[in-house]
């Protein structure tokens, strides 16, 4: 795998109209904002992204008043008592959009960010203090505890959140392809060891965050 370096030319040559910090983009958010997130807050920011899955996303986000006001303004502990009566009412309101199995998993949801709040002392501190350097591990925990999160979700709902995270974009997959890190798009923890390892390499390397790693990796290759 070329060094940080070595792909900054790369991309640069790709896309000389673009100055590397504009290839790069944003910084995550730093740990002292994370923590003082509440858990309405995640879990709104977590249900967002759930249901903006193979949507629009402006679609989603217009009407997203009308999702706080159909769960309590996302208090988990009220959410995780809603009734599956109460559920299947929510079929009913046209304010919302009408997929069960996604309103079915915001109260799978709400149960994972009160287990979470309990087990870690708030659900703010765990992200804020999980190690980048295992970011996966935290997408495993999302996918095998939470419901809809599998894929890209987790990881693309820590990037909403400010959490600093790599995302497999098909670009990215392309591009660690390329430099022979994997030979296919990975989903098993052996795959995913690798990437993460790479992305170790070259954070320490730049001392950039996983989040822009992550979008020069994309640049690279056109």
């Amino acid at each position: 795998m070329k060094n940080w370096s070595g792909l900054c030319d790369q991309a640069l040559n790709l896309h000389p109209d673009l100055s590397l910090e504009e290839m790069l983009g944003a910084l995550p958010a730093d740990r002292e904002a994370l923590r003082k997130l509440s858990d309405s807050e995640i879990f709104s920011m977590l249900t967002r992204r759930v249901f903006r899955a193979g949507l629009k996303h402006s679609l989603v986000d217009a009407k997203w008043p009308a999702f706080e006001k159909a769960f309590y303004h996302f208090n988990p502990e009220a959410v995780q008592e809603m009734s599956d009566e109460m559920l299947e009412n929510l079929m009913q309101n046209d304010q919302i959009i009408r997929h069960f199995g996604k309103i079915k998993a915001t109260r799978d949801n709400a149960m994972l960010m009160v287990d979470l709040a309990q087990e870690h002392g708030g659900v703010a501190r765990l992200i804020a203090d999980w190690p980048e350097e295992d970011i996966i591990g935290l997408w495993t925990l999302l996918k095998k505890r939470g419901k809809q999160l599998g894929g890209n979700s987790g990881a693309y709902f820590l990037r909403m959140l400010g959490k600093d995270t790599f995302i497999l974009t098909d670009d990215v997959v392309a591009a660690l392809k390329a430099q022979g890190v994997i030979d296919k798009k990975p989903t098993a923890q052996r795959d995913l060891q690798r990437v993460q390892s790479a992305f170790n390499e070259l954070r320490q390397q730049s001392g950039r965050p996983l989040c822009q790693i992550s979008r020069l990796l994309a640049r690279s290759i056109g």
